[in-house]
């Protein structure tokens, strides 16, 4: 393999990086001119540009006839999310208080759609109409969020949907309000758009003919490359985003932005790559990769379980499974005589001992909500 290939690949995931940084910040204060309220800019013009470098890669992927690629990075990117980046921000924030309305309705939106994937994948690929299911979905959901997201803080019908609504607004006006745009000319917001489009393009084009490139010279295929080293390229802008969200405190936004991210990945990366070539779904996606992108999406329900919180030590399980998702990718790319062994101790350990300490949390968390309404 030519040293070049890696050269490629690093200017690829800079590319799509500073690409992505670019068209947000760039698009987000053309909308805060618009008269746009910052929670809106955050659920719409945030989220699709934290996924534009997936799009992007997946598009050109598939356009290129490398389609496990393409898919490699939507399945890898949603795993990533949900256990590197959510993890990660856990651990970082001390724990990440869920407190929006929006995110517990998105995470079973999120489980729906990630079971619609497989069901729809069971026959070997994601056509045109299945793309433009997807399509349709998408813009169902954000004239639904956007409207929701403006109509829930001008009405009290619902106390607790008035708090959160006030929290995410609070939170998204902090990181995007319109002190933002101060010293900013429209021309250079217009460029900032314009050249993080450029970038995406170009650092798409680079990443994907590198990453095809290191698959033929390490002789494994297409979908592992595209699960571990593209998606966690192109999951870059949601780690940062997220991350530093958590650090500064704005909780509800990192979890908002990694799930968020994880719908748009289905709905507009998968669904408009469907429709400009239709994706291969091989036997070894239906077979595991699928299944776990879906019992990954089913892993957020702790959320719900402890009381909204994730906490740090449920954030540092979600690194862990990460880890052992990578080492049994690994293992079976090299046919290893371990694989076996590792899935053994997966399915028959890790999982139910996972299983079990959300039903116990679960459980302890229904005890003290119905003691505290039975002390009210």
């Amino acid at each position: 393999m030519s040293p070049l290939v890696a050269v490629w690949f690093v200017v690829g995931v800079v590319a799509l990086v500073v690409g992505a940084e670019s068209l947000v910040r760039g698009s987000s204060r053309l909308a805060a001119r618009s008269g746009l309220s910052p929670v809106v800019i955050g659920l719409t013009v945030v989220a699709f540009g934290t996924s534009a470098p997936e799009l992007a890669v997946s598009i050109g992927a598939a356009a290129g006839g490398e389609s496990e690629i393409a898919l490699g990075n939507v399945i890898g990117s949603n795993i990533a999310n949900v256990l590197l980046v959510l993890g990660l921000s856990a651990v970082v924030g001390g724990g990440l208080v869920v407190a929006q309305r929006i995110v517990r309705v998105d995470v079973p939106i999120m489980i729906v759609m990630s079971a619609l994937v497989l069901v729809l994948g069971l026959d070997g690929r994601i056509g045109r109409l299945d793309g433009g299911l997807f399509v349709a979905i998408l813009i169902v959901y954000l004239v639904w969020t956007v409207r929701s997201a403006v109509g829930d803080q001008d009405t009290d019908e619902d106390h607790d949907g008035v708090a959160d609504a006030a929290a995410l607004a609070s939170e998204y006006s902090s990181a995007l309000g319109r002190e933002k745009i101060r010293g900013s000319s429209l021309w250079r917001d217009l460029l900032y758009v314009v050249g993080g489009l450029a970038l995406l393009v170009v650092g798409a084009q680079s990443l994907v003919t590198a990453a095809t490139d290191i698959a033929r010279a390490l002789e494994i295929s297409e979908l592992v490359i595209g699960l571990t080293v593209v998606a966690v390229g192109t999951s870059l802008p949601e780690i940062a985003t997220s991350v530093v969200a958590a650090a500064r405190g704005q909780r509800d936004m990192a979890v908002g932005n990694a799930i968020g991210s994880n719908l748009f990945n289905i709905l507009a990366v998968l669904g408009i790559t469907g429709v400009v070539s239709p994706v291969i779904v091989s036997s070894g996606a239906r077979g595991f990769d699928l299944p776990f992108m879906l019992a990954v999406a089913v892993a957020c329900l702790p959320i719900f379980a402890d009381g909204f919180i994730l906490r740090r030590w449920q954030g540092a399980v979600f690194l862990s499974y990460y880890v052992a998702y990578l080492v049994w990718l690994g293992l079976d790319a090299a046919e290893h005589d371990l694989q076996s062994a590792f899935s053994s101790l997966m399915l028959y350990f890790a999982v139910p001992l996972t299983a079990l300490t959300v039903i116990v949390v679960a459980y302890r968390a229904i005890g003290q909500r119905r003691g505290g309404l039975s002390a009210g």
